[in-house]
C-alpha cells in the first residue's frame, strides 16, 4: 500500500501545487473563509467523497471509508489567512489587498485535499476510516478547532495527526516532540488612566505615558524574578498606544501584550503577577487602571505513543533526510484542543529550500515555502493514517 500511495501522490503533485497557488491568490481572513470552504467542499463532492459543511462555523469534514475493520484516524489542515500585505514578487501573489497566506495554511489545505483524493482512489487497499478535518480560523482566538469538536468532528476518532509546514527548517527535515511542543498563548490589555495637562506643566499632571513606560520595564521582572527558571515563559508587550499632540501630557495609555507558558500553574501565577505589578505601579504614580486577561489556546501536548509512531513513519519517506526531536516552541496552535480529546501528535515539516538565501519567517509579508514540502507532508500523514488504522 505504501508504494501505491506514494506513486499516487507523486502523480498528483502538480495538482497539489496548482491548488496551493490558487488558494494563495485568494486568501480569506479567520471566520470569513466562505469561498475557501466552498472550494474545499466542492473538491470532495466532485470526487464523490461524503462531506459535511458548516461544521462549527466554516469547517469542512470529509470521511473516507476503506475496507471493513480498522481504526478511525483524523487528519487536520487549517485554511485561514492573515491580515498582511503580500510583498512577494511571484505569479501566485495574493490578489486580495491586505490579506495573504503568510503561515502556510494554503499548503496544508492542498496537501490534505490531494492526499484525500489518493486515499479515496486506493480505498480497497486499506482498512478503517480516515476523517479529513479542514479547520477554519486557526489564526484568531477562540479559533475554529473547539467549535468543530463541539459540532462532532472527532466523533468515533481514535487518533489524530497534523503537521505545520515550517519554512525556517530545511526541506526534508521532520521535527517532532513528545509532550509539550507549542505553548499556551494568552492576551492581556492594560489601560492606564492619569490626569493630563499642558506639556509645560508636568507637575500638575499624572502622566499616563510615564506610568505605562515604567510598567513595560516592571513586567519584564515576572519571567526573570517571579517564575522558576526551569519553567519556560514569555511576557511580551506588542502594542503601546497613547496618541496626543506633542505638547500634551497624556491622560491615557494602552498596553497590549502576550503571555506564553506550558504549565497551568505558571499561567495562573503570571496572570495574577501582571495585575499586582500594574496595581503597584499605578498607585505609585497616582493613576488608575483597567486590566483584561484573555486566555487563548492551551499548550499543544503530544501523546508519547503516537509521537514515537509518527517519528518511525517519517524514516520511511524517501525525501526525508532527517527526523529530529526539537525543544518546545513558544508559538500557539489550537490543535491543542484535538489532543485534549483524542490521542495524536502534531509535527513540523521543513520547507526551506537549500537554494534559499533568506527564509522569511511565518507571518512575514514575504513569507513563502518550498512546495516540495507538501509532498513530504502528504506522504508522512498518509502513511501514518493507513498504518495506524491497522494497529
Amino acid at each position: 500500500m505504501k508504494t501505491l500511495l506514494f506513486a499516487k501522490l507523486r502523480e498528483y503533485y502538480d495538482e497539489m501545487v496548482t491548488i496551493r497557488r490558487y488558494l494563495h491568490q485568494h486568501p480569506e481572513l479567520s471566520f470569513q473563509e466562505y469561498k475557501t470552504a466552498a472550494y474545499i467542499a466542492n473538491y470532495y463532492k466532485q470526487l464523490g467523497i461524503p462531506v459535511r459543511t458548516n461544521v462549527g462555523g466554516n469547517g469542512i469534514v470529509a470521511t473516507i471509508h476503506g475496507q471493513q475493520g480498522g481504526k478511525t484516524v483524523a487528519l487536520r489542515a487549517d485554511f485561514d489567512a492573515l491580515p498582511i500585505q503580500d510583498e512577494k514578487d511571484v505569479p501566485y501573489k495574493s490578489t486580495v489587498p491586505g490579506v495573504m497566506h503568510a503561515c502556510g495554511h494554503d499548503g496544508h489545505t492542498a496537501t490534505l485535499l490531494v492526499l484525500a483524493k489518493a486515499l479515496y482512489e486506493l480505498r480497497e487497499h486499506w482498512r478503517g476510516t480516515i476523517v479529513c478535518i479542514h479547520q477554519h480560523a486557526e489564526e484568531y482566538a477562540p479559533g475554529g478547532a473547539k467549535a468543530m469538536i463541539e459540532d462532532g468532528c472527532l466523533e468515533g476518532v481514535d487518533a489524530i495527526f497534523g503537521t505545520h509546514i515550517w519554512a525556517t527548517a530545511p526541506t526534508g527535515v521532520i521535527q517532532y516532540r513528545t509532550g509539550p511542543i507549542m505553548a499556551a498563548a494568552d492576551r492581556f490589555q492594560v489601560v492606564i488612566r492619569g490626569s493630563g495637562g499642558h506639556g509645560a506643566e508636568p507637575h500638575k499632571t499624572k502622566d499616563a505615558i510615564v506610568t505605562a513606560s515604567q510598567l513595560v520595564l516592571h513586567l519584564q521582572q515576572i519571567v526573570s524574578r517571579r517564575v522558576n527558571p526551569l519553567e519556560p515563559a514569555v511576557v511580551s508587550i506588542g502594542s503601546f498606544v497613547s496618541d496626543n499632540a506633542f505638547n500634551v501630557i497624556a491622560d491615557r495609555a494602552t498596553l497590549i501584550g502576550t503571555v506564553r507558558t506550558f504549565s497551568e500553574q505558571v499561567r495562573d501565577d503570571i496572570e495574577q503577577e501582571i495585575e499586582q505589578i500594574v496595581k503597584g505601579t499605578c498607585i505609585a504614580n497616582g493613576c488608575t487602571y483597567e486590566y483584561t486577561y484573555t486566555r487563548g489556546y492551551p499548550p499543544v501536548v503530544n501523546h508519547e505513543e503516537e509521537t514515537k509512531f509518527l517519528a518511525s513513519i517519517a524514516h520511511e519517506i524517501d525525501e526525508v533526510t532527517d527526523v529530529v526531536e526539537i525543544p518546545p516552541h513558544m508559538g500557539g496552535e489550537d490543535f491543542a484542543y484535538y489532543l485534549q480529546r483524542v490521542k495524536g501528535t502534531f509535527f513540523f515539516t521543513g520547507a526551506k529550500a537549500e537554494t534559499t538565501t533568506i527564509a522569511y519567517p511565518h507571518h512575514h509579508p514575504k513569507f513563502d515555502f518550498d512546495e516540495r514540502a507538501m509532498l513530504i507532508a502528504a506522504k508522512t500523514l498518509g502513511l501514518a493514517a493507513i498504518q495506524y488504522t491497522e494497529k
